[in-house]
């Protein structure tokens, strides 16, 4: 009995001392899971402001691009050329200038390759690849084409506003490829930016820069609201290329994806020029050209050069966020041209153009919030 009893005063004695040891043993671990939520949490916030910083030099991109080969290629149409299939060529045979950074970023790539060579990569095949980009090429080159037309026969500040209508068709192709999520924010910005397109269909406001028949401006609009189909399937499928077959994010992959698809576009287009028959009246537009013939030169070659910045631009933020965001960055900048439109080839700015630009900010802006709450949850871990 008293070997029990003194058995009870020990455990009683011994139970606080357990007590304490768990009570610090937790603490312990909330201070590490402190201290490991706030490392994460920095690296976090440090990844973010990396990441924004790069969205913004590709938005600049983007936006630069587009803004300065859309005014010039209806440039090259308002003073004398006449040529789709020139205007086309252009749009896409730029991708030789790209070639010095793609060694650069072909060389830093084989160097961190060699630090992950006990890594273990999923590469494509060639076939696999080939495939991949010869389809995509094909779809650029036909979407291109239709752009150019389209171009030719609207005034630019409408044909740019029409080019809202590729978000739309974008969203719809991201649906079904990628799983894109709608959130009723998404799904209020592709309704205004349709919306803002769509109030384009009934007007011809061809007293600007270049007088355009009814029937042009028919076959510009279909022409342009074509090619932004294209434009949008084109996006979502660079998309799930980037996820389902390539598989990596690095600088090298986006010039892959510009370069290769490029060049078979400009083969396509090539044929075209000079099965049109096209190219036997250049010599005659150049020197038609209201300009002169040096600035005939200097006009394509900066079209060209404008839509190489451009597709920097845009792939760069379809491997860095998606081919919506890509597409809603390209739909900011339309409401640019027409402004430089209006100043530059004297475009009038009617009623709709400027609810139609107006519209295309909100749901724009609408676009932007839903991604700002988005990386507020991703932050707090919140799914």
């Amino acid at each position: 009995m008293l070997d029990h009893s003194a058995a009870q005063n020990f455990a009683m004695a011994e139970a606080p001392e357990i007590q304490l040891q768990i009570l610090a043993v937790d603490e312990d671990k909330l201070d590490e899971n402190s201290v490991e939520h706030e490392t994460n949490g920095s690296i976090t916030r440090q990844r973010n402001y990396k990441w924004w910083l790069l969205m913004t030099i590709y938005t600049f991109f983007l936006l630069a691009g587009q803004s300065m080969s859309t005014l010039l290629g209806r440039l090259y149409y308002d003073k004398g050329g006449t040529s789709n299939w020139l205007a086309t060529f252009v749009q896409i045979a730029g991708f030789p200038i790209l070639m010095p950074l793609y060694y650069f970023s072909s060389y830093n790539s084989s160097s961190q390759n060699t630090k992950k060579s006990n890594m273990k990569m999923n590469t494509p095949s060639v076939l696999v690849l080939s495939g991949m980009y010869f389809g995509l090429g094909i779809l650029s080159a036909v979407s291109c084409l239709l752009y150019s037309v389209g171009l030719s026969d609207l005034p630019v500040s409408t044909y740019s506003l029409i080019c809202a209508s590729q978000l739309a068709f974008n969203a719809f192709f991201c649906f079904f490829l990628n799983s894109q999520k709608f959130t009723p924010f998404i799904i209020n910005s592709l309704v205004l930016l349709t919306i803002s397109s769509a109030l384009l269909v009934f007007q011809n406001d061809s007293s600007g820069s270049t007088p355009v028949s009814k029937g042009k401006y028919v076959i510009g609009f279909v022409c342009t609201l074509a090619a932004s189909a294209g434009y949008g399937l084109s996006l979502a499928l660079t998309q799930f290329c980037f996820q389902k077959v390539v598989e990596k994010q690095t600088f090298k992959v986006v010039l892959d994806m510009i370069i290769y698809r490029q060049f078979v576009a400009t083969l396509i287009i090539f044929v075209g020029l000079f099965a049109s028959g096209e190219w036997k009246g250049l010599g005659k537009e150049m020197e038609r050209f209201e300009l002169g013939k040096l600035s005939y030169v200097n006009v394509l070659v900066w079209i060209a050069i404008g839509w190489q910045v451009f597709s920097i631009g845009a792939v760069g933020l379809i491997m860095e966020a998606s081919s919506l965001f890509s597409n809603v960055i390209s739909t900011l900048g339309l409401p640019i041209v027409p402004v430089f439109a209006m100043v530059f080839f004297h475009d009038p700015m009617t009623g709709s153009k400027v609810v139609s630009m107006v519209l295309a900010i909100w749901g724009f802006v609408s676009y932007v919030y839903q991604h700002y709450l988005d990386d507020q949850n991703s932050e707090t871990g919140i799914v």
